[in-house]
């Protein structure tokens, strides 16, 4: 059984019983036979499917994001935001699928060679709760664009979400079982990976859970792309724009209420101004508004109050080992899963604030000497997700994002953000591959050679 718990109160919004095998092995027989058909649609018919998709959302944007608010506590702002986002990646694949798949044509020896890019067949998404529309769009709108099928297994929290999507793609038009969700646990997912309809895994989630579907995908020999989690270093330099580098810090790390794999959760500051950073971030955090999601706040719960739990003694180890809490740090009393904004000061390697992914509202303060220390505690990290640097001399912050930060998506005086337009993933524990942009679109297909003597 999966449960669906309302983070803001406790109460029990549904349960949903787990799928059998014989149920499952049903989703993957009916979606392979329909991905051989839908492999032969045009472009034009999966770009006018994809639109409607897209107009579906956009013309019921309320009720889906209050089922997001409901199921795992995002405000009700950050969740219809969402919703558009995904009307934004559904739009922007459906006009340009076309021309990023079309026959690349080369020049060799032969008569004529080119590169023709060829659905694989169904790709599993393994997706998390934190984002529970996005994360989903961002994977099913290139794949299904470039012919593939696709299987959800969503986090069991946000069940009811998983099975909205497919309603939307299927009173969009799509075939109806191009795209099916799959109601299981996680100890479950393993034999789905290695079911021989199979063709390939896309991951968001935890580095365990990472290295747990890259291994079994690995012994079968078939594809991954993995988003896991992060520890996104912020680079505040001596001539930065104090004021407008604390304002995106704080908006940065409280976005979804901090549970965001490119949220920005090491704040690594020159000494030269730290104290008026540190005390300009603490301020603004500490007037940051927590409570019901409905309402017009900066923050809601936690999704999940083992999450809360778990972020907190994360915060009492990192006090244990000599960190300072400068605003929040306490579980809060009565219901909900809450946790207030936190900032942390005189974090040191060592500390989980420094070394460990904190996925909620906790910032960690880090006094460096100068350019060269602050770049080197930056990557002083296994994750490599996202990072960004704030000064007034943008071609400084260029050559240090593009040269010296080691991470997949480094900014320059604004907070990390993913884009249809750009690709998106990281290096180290935070995974490999890439998704959105045209790179995104190609990492499930196959690019074959064509030669013609």
């Amino acid at each position: 059984m999966l449960e669906s718990i309302n983070p803001e109160n406790g109460e029990l919004i549904k349960i949903y019983p787990e799928m059998t095998e014989d149920e499952t092995s049903e989703i993957l027989e009916k979606t392979e036979c329909e991905f051989y058909r839908w492999k032969g649609f045009s472009f034009d018919r999966r770009s006018r499917l994809m639109h409607k998709a897209a107009e579906l959302m956009l013309k019921q944007k309320e009720k889906y994001a209050e089922l997001v608010t409901i199921e795992m506590g995002k405000t009700i702002a950050q969740a219809r935001a969402e919703i558009e986002k995904c009307a934004l990646v559904c739009e922007y694949y459906a006009e340009h699928a076309e021309k990023y798949l079309k026959d690349k044509i080369i020049r060799s020896d032969a008569q004529k060679s080119f590169i023709s890019y060829q659905p694989l067949g169904t790709i599993l998404a393994i997706m998390p709760w934190n984002f529970p529309f996005w994360q989903v769009f961002r994977f099913a709108a290139p794949n299904l664009m470039a012919g593939n099928a696709a299987v959800l297994k969503h986090a069991g929290n946000v069940t009811g979400t998983a099975l909205v999507i497919e309603e939307i793609f299927r009173e969009a038009g799509f075939p109806e079982n191009i795209f099916r969700t799959l109601i299981l646990s996680s100890s479950k997912i393993e034999n789905v990976i290695r079911d021989k309809r199979i063709a390939a895994v896309t991951l968001t989630g935890s580095v365990e859970a990472g290295r747990a579907v890259a291994k079994t995908a690995g012994e079968e020999l078939k594809k991954t792309v993995l988003e896991l989690g992060g520890s996104d270093p912020y680079i505040i330099l001596e001539d930065a724009d104090i004021e407008r580098a604390a304002e995106t810090c704080a908006a940065s790390r409280l976005i979804n209420a901090g549970q965001s794999c490119i949220a920005a959760k090491r704040f690594i500051v020159v000494e030269k101004i730290y104290a008026d950073f540190e005390k300009l971030f603490t301020d603004i955090m500490s007037r940051k508004k927590m409570g019901n999601p409905f309402n017009e706040v900066d923050l809601g719960p936690q999704a999940r109050i083992d999450l809360r739990d778990d972020l907190h003694k994360q915060v009492i180890a990192s006090v244990k080992a000599g960190a300072h809490v400068l605003t929040g740090g306490h579980i809060p009393k009565g219901s909900g899963a809450y946790y207030p904004p936190t900032v942390l000061s005189g974090v040191k390697r060592g500390m989980p604030a420094f070394n460990e992914e904190m996925f909620g509202p906790v910032a960690a303060v880090i006094k460096v000497k100068d350019e060269e220390e602050a770049i080197n505690a930056a990557n002083d990290s296994r994750f490599g997700l996202g990072a960004s640097v704030f000064t007034k001399n943008t071609s400084r912050g260029e050559e240090i994002a593009a040269k010296w930060l080691k991470a997949g998506n480094c900014f320059v005086n604004t907070y990390v953000r993913s884009d249809p337009r750009l690709p998106f993933g990281g290096i180290k524990d935070s995974g490999y591959g890439r998704e959105l942009s045209e790179i995104g679109i190609k990492e499930f297909v196959n690019t074959k050679t064509v030669y013609i003597l």
